[in-house]
């Protein structure tokens, strides 16, 4: 018998620099109040690692990361990389995005809930990666 594990309830796992990312973003008041009362309870409850001992299939900076629309069932895959590193030409994307903040520290699996501009939005990790 398989069981899967729910991270809402255990936590989601962060390097300690993406965690004071996160907790600036709180700060300067840059998400909407469901998503900033959503993320204060994630940082909470956060397991904060050094980032060599962060799994393998868990959101971070040079992650690439396929995710799933629950409700369109659109798959997209990220290439997520810190602010500074985020370029349009590479097809990268900053992990402050919304998208990418929405999934930080969750592992593949995992499904995550987030208010996008048109909305709440359902999504499901289907895969986590190092970008190479």
């Amino acid at each position: 018998m398989t069981t899967t594990t729910n991270q809402a309830t255990e936590g989601i796992i962060l390097s300690t620099g993406v965690y004071d990312l996160l907790k600036d973003q709180i700060r300067r008041r840059k998400l909407s109040k469901f998503n900033e009362a959503k993320l204060e309870r994630e940082l909470r409850n956060a397991t904060q690692v050094l980032r060599r001992d962060l799994p393998a299939n868990v959101v971070t900076a040079d992650t690439r990361v396929t995710v799933k629309d629950l409700e369109t069932g659109a798959e997209t895959t990220y290439k997520l990389v810190g602010p500074t590193k985020a370029r349009r030409k590479n097809e990268t994307m900053s992990i402050l995005s919304p998208i990418a903040v929405a999934m930080l520290g969750y592992s593949s699996g995992s499904q995550v809930q987030w208010e996008m501009e048109d909305g709440i939005r359902n999504y499901q990790i289907i895969e986590v990666a190092p970008l190479k």
